[in-house]
């Protein structure tokens, strides 16, 4: 089995403490724990650039800072090897070569691209049960999964010049009729999800495919400065309040603090910063190795992979850089919307079906900020109907964290299209993304199903101005 295990291996001792230490440095420096301005952080200009936009009040440094980071994740890395050496380094395997790509304006992703192919912000994830072993054991504490043993843990649908792309994903549907209470129908999309273009073989035969769309960036920053104790107090493992709805908070190992931590980023909450997601997301989306990822993304049976020319550079991307990416990720502008009289009977109809249990309206960060997030962070079970099959860490197979509402108000004015809503994209609407939820979600989906439709459509207006 040595043979056969992609080799992610976390080696983190010379960075950690370091970049631990820049990070909350430059948490510090640009005052997210300093003032309670909330027109620092947000802006109420609903326009398709307003998340490429820096938070105010940076100085001359931070802002340096800031540049930097948006650079390296907007720039296209290159091949290795190349005469451009600050981003060299591109594969052997990859989806994209710019963080952009699947993050169009800093957004969502979208589903499908202008040539109604499946676009590249849709990865596909693989994992595989663990046989009990010490190394699947390892990997299931460290990574919270066991990656499919000739594919990986990601499907790449590019590979460098010799060395054959992975695979192709492709998305079908089966329309699902809904009947309401008052005799109101609807159309829900149920996917069919295949890989085509194999090109490194079969599968293991008890693979988990968990298709995901690259999530929106808006607010990670201010999701980082909410204290852990504030988090947790959500938790209702047991549900001992009886009140249909747990919430857990999924505990995950941080290769920066060799610790397990609350994990607070990705779909089912297996990232503990922003830091480690985006060095996990260079690595699976762009083949891009750094200090906390260090091989290469390749499995030992793809032999033209491992022996794919190497940058001159012991990692694709240096601390420094790693660290500008993060930093610019953590300071960008976010989306609050007006509270008009319409938004105020929005947000009531939305506490009324207890969306609001899940989707938390109010967090106050650790620098005092009151802010909305509509999230809390917390796995919840959403039925079987959005079950992907695969754990990670304390996440369960029908577990997902509650995903964030807010800024999605920014996606239509970035791509000219509505967001394509859950882990996967299969609902076209709000109202379908509602008519998904299942298990512990149950309850407040079949309260909006009975609602007065005068009060559904004030509800799912409200929702698309968040």
């Amino acid at each position: 089995m040595l043979l056969i295990q992609k080799r992610l291996n976390f080696n983190f001792n010379s960075l950690g403490k370091i970049i631990f230490a820049k990070s909350l440095v430059a948490i510090f420096a640009t005052g997210l724990f300093a003032v309670n301005s909330e027109g620092k952080y947000f802006s109420n200009d609903n326009n398709k650039s307003l998340l490429l936009k820096p938070i105010k009040k940076l100085n001359d440094e931070e802002y340096d800072q800031f540049i930097l980071g948006r650079s390296f994740f907007t720039i296209p890395w290159v091949e290795a090897p190349s005469a451009t050496t600050a981003r060299d380094g591109l594969g052997p395997l990859f989806n994209a070569n710019t963080c952009v790509s699947c993050h169009p304006g800093n957004g969502r992703g979208i589903l499908f691209n202008s040539k109604g192919n499946t676009a590249r912000s849709l990865v596909v994830r693989l994992s595989i049960p663990s046989n009990g072993s010490l190394l699947h054991e390892t990997k299931k504490e460290k990574m919270g999964f066991v990656p499919e043993p000739t594919y990986g843990a990601q499907i790449s649908i590019n590979g460098v010049h010799g060395v054959p792309f992975e695979a192709k994903p492709k998305v079908e549907f089966e329309e699902v009729s809904v009947v309401f209470p008052d005799g109101e129908k609807d159309t829900i999309l149920k996917p069919k999800y295949t890989l085509i273009e194999n090109n490194y073989g079969e599968f293991d035969k008890n693979t988990s495919y968990t298709f995901r769309m690259a999530p929106s960036l808006h607010g990670l920053g201010l999701l980082e400065d909410i204290s852990n104790e504030d988090i947790l107090v959500n938790q209702d493992i047991n549900d001992k309040n009886n009140d249909g709805i747990s919430g857990k908070a999924n505990m995950v190992y941080s290769p920066l603090t060799k610790r397990i931590e609350l994990g607070k980023y990705t779909w089912k909450a297996s990232s503990a910063t922003i830091l480690e997601q985006s060095a996990g997301a260079a690595h699976n989306d762009m083949g891009l190795t750094s200090s906390l990822i260090q091989i290469e993304n390749c499995t030992d049976s793809q032999k033209l992979c491992n022996e794919a020319p190497k940058p001159r550079d012991k990692n694709d991307i240096t601390d420094l850089r790693l660290g500008a990416m993060a930093y610019y990720i953590r300071n960008l502008k976010a989306y609050k919307p007006k509270e008009t009289k319409s938004f105020k009977e929005g947000l009531e109809i939305f506490e009324e079906v207890s969306c609001s249990k899940c989707h938390i309206t109010n967090f106050k960060t650790k620098s005092g900020l009151n802010i909305a997030p509509y999230t809390d962070l917390l796995l919840h079970d959403m039925g079987n109907d959005l079950s992907d099959g695969r754990s990670e860490f304390k996440a369960n197979k029908n577990e997902w964290r509650t995903a964030p509402l807010w800024g999605l108000a920014l996606h239509e004015k970035i791509t000219g299209k509505k967001p394509r809503l859950l882990h996967d994209g299969r609902a076209r609407d709000f109202q379908e993304a509602i008519l998904w939820h299942g298990g512990e979600a149950s309850g407040a989906k079949n309260a909006y199903m009975t609602l007065a439709k005068e009060k559904r459509e004030k509800l799912i207006k409200f929702l698309e101005r968040l």
